[in-house]
């Protein structure tokens, strides 16, 4: 409990977090198979990564070597621990663990790896928060099953899970199934493999994917509690905060009926079943959801212990057929906001808007939250000192920290932890970028791939060691 009701609570899981995909590189070492994330180029004309069906030589691909985490993690998990982290989220590579998806015995290497990557963790004491499946899924089961269209991925996931679960039961304590598992229904290749045919239903394809992923993530939720009953396993969504652009009802059923397409995901793996206003959207649609007869048991019997979710901006929308002025954000956009800023990057900085989300979440849920993502992708300037003052991003943090302590604090939220996302500068997920940086640590390395991707301290690097010193209270 928290001691003193003005403060963050003991125990708050200050940290950072990253991606695999995007700060591992190494993509072929040790016997690792090839990722969907692994068939990315660079940003293209429209700076969003295309994907090649096959690694085509002379093309550039960002997440070959992204940062070389795979060889430097010691120096950056040190760093970490300089910087006071009590938490720090990754994810494991699924093709370090199984390269094509189907195998039956797992890869010995890989699993060495995050042995000795949450050992290092474990020996400054910070907990791992490990995603299972992070944008990164085999590309051999795309091009065998079609992805998670198929429903023989619930096995091959599950064997996956067995094996991590158990070989970490007693180094991970928190997990969570699958990232921003509501993306599926915007990007659907990213998180889910899915490529589509000439004349499918795409709706009917995504949903019956996210299916499979519900049944996946909750029979993993009750394994990994038969492995260790301490385990936390959570899930992990986007979440969009829509607001509708003015008060006229239609504008509001709007924004009510968009957020539903999201709660959609979180619905499903907290409490278990599937909502009527979806099974109804369902009929209506004609979408027909292939499940087994025990899948509603499954759903019961796998409802996730706490919601882990990504925030970086709010978006607005309107009843309107055609929209004007509109802005970007994280995999979806919507209407510019005029009481607010945008980044570099046309994201909206809304800090007030994470203290509504954390509301939102919490009455709908009572269960515990946690933020696992939030920052400000921004270009960053070396002075001649080598000094990298960012400031912006130090404003934006420190907004959203206020924010969230209000929901805690005032709000009465119970949340877990928060660990701003790109803790150390990455590639970008959506374009391949190093230009677009969210670090605390500067990695030398440009969005062609050059650089000699040393590591510096920024000065949001000082700041945030103070703010987790002082739970939260010096910012």
């Amino acid at each position: 409990m928290n001691n003193n009701i003005n403060q963050f609570p003991e125990g708050f899981l200050w940290g950072g977090a990253v991606a695999a995909n995007q700060c591992e590189g190494a993509w072929n070492a040790d016997g690792k198979g090839v990722s969907i994330a692994d068939v990315g180029t660079a940003g293209a004309v429209d700076k969003q990564r295309e994907y090649t069906d096959v690694v085509v030589e002379g093309t550039y691909y960002p997440s070959h070597e992204a940062i070389d985490f795979f060889h430097r993690y010691k120096d950056d998990i040190a760093l970490f621990a300089e910087m006071g982290f009590k938490c720090f989220r990754t994810s494991i590579a699924w093709t370090r663990i199984f390269p094509n998806g189907d195998e039956t015995e797992p890869n010995e290497e890989g699993l060495k790896f995050y042995d000795n990557l949450f050992d290092e963790c474990i020996k400054y004491g910070i907990e791992p928060v490990v995603t299972i499946s992070h944008y990164e899924m085999p590309y051999g089961l795309v091009e065998k099953y079609g992805a998670w269209r198929d429903r023989k991925l619930v096995d091959f996931y599950l064997n996956y899970c067995k094996v991590i679960f158990t070989r970490y039961k007693n180094k991970v304590k928190y997990w969570m199934t699958f990232n921003e598992i509501n993306v599926i229904s915007i990007n659907p290749f990213r998180p889910a493999g899915i490529k589509f045919k000439d004349n499918e239903n795409k709706e009917q394809v995504c949903y019956q994917a996210a299916h499979h992923q519900f049944i996946a993530s909750a029979k993993a939720v009750k394994l990994g509690h038969e492995i260790n009953p301490d385990f936390k396993i959570g899930c992990m969504i986007l979440y969009p905060l829509i607001y509708p652009e003015t008060c006229n009802p239609k504008d509001v059923q709007v924004a009510n009926e968009a957020m539903n397409k999201h709660y959609f995901f979180s619905d499903v793996q907290v409490r278990g079943y599937y909502p009527n206003y979806m099974t109804r959207y369902f009929e209506i649609n004609n979408i027909n959801i292939k499940m087994e007869a025990e899948d509603e048991e499954i759903l019961r019997d796998g409802c996730v212990d706490y919601i882990g979710f990504s925030y970086y901006m709010s978006l607005v929308i309107n009843s309107k057929p055609e929209q004007e002025n509109t802005t970007s954000g994280n995999v979806l956009g919507g209407l510019k906001n005029p009481y607010l800023i945008a980044s570099d990057w046309g994201w909206q900085v809304d800090p007030e808007g994470l203290r509504i989300s954390l509301n939102n979440l919490y009455d709908r849920y009572q269960i515990p939250l946690f933020v696992v993502e939030n920052g400000l992708g921004a270009v960053d300037k070396i002075e001649e000192d080598g000094s990298i003052n960012d400031d912006f991003r130090i404003d934006y943090l420190r907004r959203h920290i206020t924010e969230m302590k209000k929901a805690v604090t005032i709000d009465g939220v119970d949340l877990m932890g928060y660990t701003p996302w790109g803790c150390i500068d990455l590639i970008s997920a959506g374009t391949g970028e190093m230009k677009k940086r969210y670090g605390f640590i500067y990695v030398d390395k440009d969005n062609e791939g050059n650089g000699t991707l040393e590591r510096s301290r920024k000065k949001s690097f000082h700041w945030y060691k103070k703010v987790i010193e002082s739970n939260g209270e010096e910012l």
